[in-house]
């Protein structure tokens, strides 16, 4: 569709877009005016889709407490033990490339927030049998479901974030929405030590299917709420709209889906980065007790405090995205990462447990500003671009078995050298965005639209606004004539 004729098929605008609340769900063809929402519309919406960050956050919490936990209870090996991380993250690789990436495009985001969230509390009761009956491939089976679920919501909610608002604080939404996933993933194994799991036996499971039971009533809860919640729908048409009007900031063309580098380069970077990161994680507690030679006890006590610097690493990192590019945010982050990992390996005592601890600080603002920044100018691709970052995540499955692997055959020491070569590959896209998109993200960056023009009254890049109306009409006329 040219944008001629996109401007004739517009729908509402912002103002009816909002106020429409018994709409369930609308196709991604035409505009609705969401590509102009000020932060004041966005307000609502993005807190209600936070919680669902703080949801799965949660959930990926909860998947080392029980898998320590299995392990005991069944009696299997670490080994075996690894396939629970195998079909959570496999469940990310599935997903988005199929069922939740067609979801988000024919149906819009509300109605893949409420498909996740159905698959994912079906997933949480499937641990009640999977308990009674101690069966490790029927654990593994209600993870996969999960996973499903929770790739479902993050392949509607990382690019709703990042879109349901002016795209100058794209970046800012995105890392503060995600800063309550980190805080989730810091009170699940909290809660898990201290009241889900507290005076049990080690071979009793009956707090895990109550603990899920209890998460799936609560999700369903949620996916009512989302039913009835006015949610804006941020369509292609939307997206396509406002990279147009950000042409002369960004030199913005359209472009097939096959000749998007960036987004492809980014796949790639966030593949490498999510499988290192889950790399280490996995192996902190272990590379503790070899490095400083304490207790399972006293390790797991220093995760904790590592991933309270994650959690805190997000924060900080919303609030220098207010003052600095995040294209130099990610550049410093990603470079520090590759300091400290490689400090960890040489580096034995307390000392390379801080080192690796402060590579869980600088970790927190890679991912989702690897995501926005990827997504950056993909228009009408920028659905079908998400579900692919999305579908990265799986690097999660792979990168922990070839460490522990590693570890079996040398240190846990030297087996970080398998993040550090995903971190690498992963540094590279930095710098990629710092030299060759530098332009068209500090256009991103710079552009007003969902502000408030002081001079006229409008929001700027609303479609009824009549000069940006006739300016794009202009701009459409010109295009054609040099054609």
């Amino acid at each position: 569709m040219n944008q001629d004729e996109a401007i004739t098929e517009r729908q509402p605008s912002t103002a009816d877009a909002m106020a429409n609340q018994h709409r369930k769900s609308v196709v991604n063809k035409g505009l609705t005016g969401a590509s102009a929402l000020t932060v004041r519309q966005s307000i609502f919406p993005i807190t209600l889709v936070t919680i669902l960050f703080f949801l799965w956050g949660f959930a990926y919490g909860l998947l080392d407490v029980l898998n320590a936990k299995f392990q005991t209870s069944l009696n299997i090996t670490a080994a075996k033990a690894g396939g629970l991380q195998g079909s959570y993250f496999g469940a990310y690789f599935i997903g988005p490339l199929t069922y939740s990436g067609w979801i988000v495009r024919r149906f819009g985001y509300r109605v893949t927030f409420m498909t996740g969230l159905c698959i994912y509390g079906v997933g949480a009761l499937m641990f009640w049998p999977s308990a009674v009956y101690k069966s490790f491939p029927g654990f593994c089976g209600s993870l996969f479901i999960v996973g499903s679920g929770l790739s479902t919501l993050e392949t509607s909610a990382n690019p709703f974030i990042a879109t349901c608002g002016p795209p100058r604080l794209s970046e800012f939404r995105l890392e503060l929405s995600q800063s309550f996933q980190a805080v989730g993933s810091v009170v699940a194994p909290l809660l898990a030590s201290r009241v889900f799991f507290k005076d049990t036996h080690s071979t009793d499971l009956s707090h895990v299917q109550w603990t899920y039971v209890g998460i799936a009533a609560f999700v369903f809860l949620l996916a009512v709420v989302f039913f009835f919640s006015p949610i804006p729908e941020v369509t292609d048409a939307d997206m396509a709209l406002q990279a147009e009007q950000c042409a002369d900031l960004t030199g913005y063309e359209e472009k097939p889906m096959r000749k998007q580098y960036k987004l492809i380069f980014g796949v790639a970077a966030q593949f490498c980065y999510v499988g290192a990161q889950v790399a280490v994680a996995s192996q902190f507690i272990r590379y503790t007790q070899e490095s400083a030679g304490v207790s399972e006890a006293v390790a797991s006590d220093r995760y904790a405090i590592g991933q309270s610097l994650f959690a805190i690493g997000r924060f900080a990192a919303a609030g220098l995205f207010m003052f600095v590019k995040p294209r130099i945010v990610l550049l410093v982050f990603m470079t520090a990462i590759m300091i400290f990992i490689a400090c960890a390996m040489g580096v034995y005592g307390e000392g390379g447990v801080a080192m690796l601890s402060l590579v869980l600080f600088f970790e927190s603002a890679i991912f989702p500003t690897i995501f926005t920044l990827s997504i950056r100018g993909l228009g009408r691709h920028t659905k079908r671009g998400s579900s692919w970052i999305v579908a990265s995540v799986s690097g999660g499955a792979l990168f922990p078995a070839i460490t522990g692997l590693a570890a079996d055959h040398m240190t846990y020491h030297k087996a970080m050298c398998v993040p550090l070569v995903g971190f690498f590959i992963s540094f590279t896209f930095p710098i990629y965005l710092n030299t060759v998109c530098r332009k068209e993200l500090d256009g991103f960056r710079a552009t007003k639209i969902g502000y408030v023009d002081e001079r006229r009254g409008t929001i700027i890049g609303d479609i009824h606004d009549i000069e940006t109306y006739e300016a794009m009409q202009k701009r459409s006329s010109v295009n054609i004539e040099k054609v």
